[in-house]
């Protein structure tokens, strides 16, 4: 497969870091993500994802102008649950989900989506509320497709049962593999493709956080360390330097190697990958690149007890 099958940017540090209200401004600038969508472009990567509350709708408005500006034309996933800003409305209502695909159409710059994921599972709305809210969008051709992320097996199953969901995207990796053993497996049953966020943990395989020294500047550990501290443990630091030898055995880079073991598993259609940097890209187009045996893919997963 290529990369324009294999990667999707992910915009979610444009203009904040992902949903979180406190961080809106934060994250990559209008002028750092023009150039991080410049070069992910040129490196052949067809679809960027987003959300409206990524930076509060900065992120949708910086796609929307790179698109304007430079006339490509990516494939579109966008998302809607979170508040858009602190105290402001939330959820997977019907009348809510009409008003926020509108906003996002207006803020991406096109007049439909290729794809729109419901961004969390919401229990205060009836899922047959918000199925056919998707499904209604799909019949208007406002959206080409529609999904759900961070929904765990048997909420897929549950919104499978009543509608036609197309896309999974949750997070895994090498330190968070709970959905190898339902969600992939049952997206795989129902003909449902599933797309990996957060492939590199958080940034933890990157190898830049190291047993007792500070976390650098400005990462996911001084922004928002709230859902890795569990990590800040020996044990992970040991099975990081297992995969930094495995890699380096390899002669490629630690987090090529990690994002290699996720495209590895047969259900997995793609990794959504979210470069601070334009070189930050260099490990996950050389990943698409880097076959693992299932052997290979065992001896790298028994590192992470």
């Amino acid at each position: 497969m290529s990369v324009s099958e294999q990667l999707v940017l992910g915009g979610g540090n444009f203009g904040g870091i992902g949903s979180a209200p406190e961080l809106f401004g934060h994250g990559e600038s209008e002028d750092e993500a023009f150039a991080i969508m410049d070069a992910a472009w040129a490196a052949g990567v067809r679809w960027f994802d987003t959300a409206d509350a990524y930076g509060g709708g900065r992120s949708e408005r910086a796609i929307g102008r790179w698109i304007g500006a430079t006339g490509n034309r990516p494939r579109l996933t966008t998302k809607t649950f979170n508040p858009m800003d602190a105290g402001r409305d939330h959820g997977l209502a019907r009348d809510r989900i009409l008003r926020q695909i509108e906003t996002s159409l207006e803020r991406l710059g096109v007049d439909r989506v290729d794809v729109y994921l419901a961004h969390e599972y919401d229990p205060d709305v009836p899922l047959t509320e918000t199925i056919g809210a998707f499904e209604e969008l799909v019949e208007r051709s406002v959206v080409g497709a529609y999904g759900l992320s961070n929904f765990t097996a048997d909420q897929v199953a549950a919104a499978a049962d009543l509608g036609r969901p197309q896309l999974v995207q949750n997070e895994y990796s090498l330190l968070f593999r709970g959905d190898g053993t339902d969600v992939i497996p049952l997206c795989a049953e129902r003909d449902i493709a599933y797309q990996a966020f957060s492939p590199l943990g958080g940034g933890w395989l990157t190898g830049k956080y190291r047993a007792r020294q500070d976390f650098p500047a400005g990462s996911r550990m001084t922004l928002r360390p709230g859902p890795y501290k569990h990590l800040v443990h020996d044990r992970t630091f040991t099975a990081l330097e297992g995969l930094q030898a495995e890699a380096a055995e390899r002669d490629v880079e630690m987090p090529t190697l990690a994002l290699a073991w996720v495209l590895s598993h047969p259900g997995v259609s793609a990794i959504v990958v979210g470069p601070r940097r334009p070189q930050h890209l260099e490990p996950a187009l050389a990943s698409v690149q880097l076959a693992l045996t299932d052997e290979e893919r065992r001896e790298l997963t028994s590192l992470f007890p």
